[in-house]
């Protein structure tokens, strides 16, 4: 028999999904109602046939009652797709425009809100250490799923990998060995001690959580993408709560500040790699 959830008629799967968020919002409060709806159809569609269940409304039970199920639910709705120096020229553009810029702060602050598994927190701390910035610098990487961030403090990437990242770093601009910064175990690499030193990680939710600090750089890129318009404007407003004077916000490439109340608050930096910095 086929148990696949496509079977369920598209109204009442619709409703199905509409439950189970909001049941998970009251027994974990972890809110994913405001994420595209397109989305978060594929994704929980996802979950229903990894879990072996033929219904959403079997997954909503599930998850209710087993609080690993709803871990592996908050990982299936994250969005993990990353590498290091993950397109490069916006990598390049911190380089040529940000770095010189904290050079002028006796302490940086960097918050890396969501994270992911972690590749894009080590680029910045390559390029702090590039720049003999590192030392002085805390950044500060969060993300909503406990699995992603467990892999992330791992700091292990296959060789596989680590070929790509090295193309990036170089299309970056990165001029150094890059094999440096890891250590070599088998076909693996682990980002060195130095590196991890003054990384703080942390799960939060960008939904429902509030600010923490006052950073110098708050990057959020491709994060936003998959938010609804309210939920979206919600998640600006905290990231402009957190942001200090004259400080720099980055966004992925199909994200934008234009067109929303915070943009007279903002100077426009790279139009194309979406960086801004804070005047107000």
């Amino acid at each position: 028999m086929d148990f696949s959830p496509l079977t369920t008629p598209p109204d009442v799967e619709a409703l199905e999904i509409d439950l189970l968020l909001e049941g998970v919002h009251r027994r974990y409060g972890f809110d994913f109602r405001g994420y595209a709806s397109a989305t978060l159809h594929r994704r929980v569609q996802h979950c229903v046939r990894a879990e072996g269940l033929a219904t959403v409304s079997a997954l909503q039970e599930r998850v209710l009652r087993d609080a690993a199920a709803f871990e592996r639910l908050v990982s299936c709705l994250s969005i993990s797709v990353t590498e290091m120096f993950r397109d490069p020229p916006f990598y390049a553009a911190l380089r040529e425009r940000i770095i010189p810029t904290l050079r002028t702060y006796p302490f940086i602050r960097v918050w890396h809100a969501g994270c992911a598994t972690g590749e894009e927190v080590y680029s910045m701390a390559i390029l702090l250490a590039e720049a003999d910035l590192l030392g002085r610098a805390r950044l500060y990487a969060t993300d909503i799923s406990a699995h992603a961030l467990q892999r992330a403090q791992d700091g292990i990437y296959s060789a596989e990998r680590l070929d790509l990242y090295a193309r990036n770093y170089r299309e970056a601009g990165g001029t150094g060995d890059f094999a440096s910064y890891f250590t070599q175990q088998y076909d693996r690499g682990i980002v060195r001690a130095d590196l991890r030193h003054n990384i703080i990680w942390g799960q939060h939710n960008l939904v429902t959580d509030g600010s923490f600090n006052e950073f110098h750089v708050i990057l959020c890129r491709n994060v936003l993408i998959y938010f609804d318009r309210d939920l979206q404007e919600r998640v600006y407003g905290l990231l402009d709560e957190s942001l200090a004077a004259r400080g720099t916000l980055g966004l992925g490439r199909h994200e934008t500040l234009d067109f929303t109340p915070l943009a007279r608050r903002y100077q426009t930096l790279d139009p194309r790699e979406k960086l801004y910095r804070r005047t107000a």
